[in-house]
């Protein structure tokens, strides 16, 4: 039987985890799991439902009593992650921005991890995964076969998300993209629970000057060095 890594990829905001994330996985064809689409769920329903985010009870209430599925598509020749939130397709809600922000301040509630991480581990269970987020390899995947952290200057993931926002058709200026990376920078970091850190047996990849191809081959060689030691 081939054995089936298991990847964790954590980075901050910015850092390209998604979408290499994604690429890595359809090139070793694996299953592709982002948690933070689990948090943005969470924000997005609270939102609709006129919840603060800062209403703990009532979020965890959420977290615990809500349908969450990933699917992995492809689209137009790409990979992408479809997600339902109680059936309904919320993959471009998700991803609007107030609603990331909502996620990182959701994300710190212990009450809320403490329900979307068991979740997440039952996917990864069998293997063949790459998972992505915050905090995978420090608490959801910490025996990952492969643990991979994303980083790159400031000045170049607030470029990235700027381009991100402005393709979807916000209007934004770059000032107030460089304010809101920098506050999850230290949201993330700083959070009492499951904070985001690189741990000890990450490899660290800086992608600040890399193309994506790059950076996935990079991942590619890593994974397949682990399987020829396995």
């Amino acid at each position: 039987m081939i054995k089936r890594l298991t990847i964790a990829i954590d980075g901050p905001v910015g850092s390209g985890k998604s979408t290499i994330a994604k690429l890595v996985a359809k090139k070793l064809g694996y299953l592709y799991i982002d948690t933070g689409a689990m948090y943005r769920c969470v924000a997005l329903k609270a939102k609709k439902e006129d919840i603060p985010w800062t209403d703990e009870e009532r979020l965890t209430d959420i977290a615990r009593n809500s349908s969450i599925k990933l699917e992995n598509t492809v689209e137009d020749g790409e990979p992408k992650c479809l997600v339902y939130l109680d059936g309904e397709d919320v993959s471009a809600a998700i991803r609007e921005q107030d609603i990331g922000q909502g996620a990182s301040v959701v994300g710190k509630i212990s009450g809320v991890r403490r329900a979307l991480v068991p979740l997440q581990r039952e996917m990864a269970a069998a293997g063949g995964t790459v998972m992505e987020g915050r905090d995978i390899g420090s608490v959801v995947l910490p025996s990952a076969d492969l643990k991979i952290f994303l980083n790159a200057s400031v000045q170049e993931r607030t470029r990235r998300r700027h381009l991100e926002l402005t393709e979807k058709g916000e209007m934004i200026s770059i000032e107030e993209v460089i304010r809101e990376v920098t506050a999850r920078d230290e949201q993330d970091s700083t959070r009492a629970d499951s904070p985001l850190v690189k741990t000890n047996d990450a490899v660290e990849v800086d992608t600040t000057g890399m193309s994506i191809p790059e950076v996935v081959e990079k991942i590619i060689s890593l994974a397949h060095e682990r399987l020829d030691k396995s």
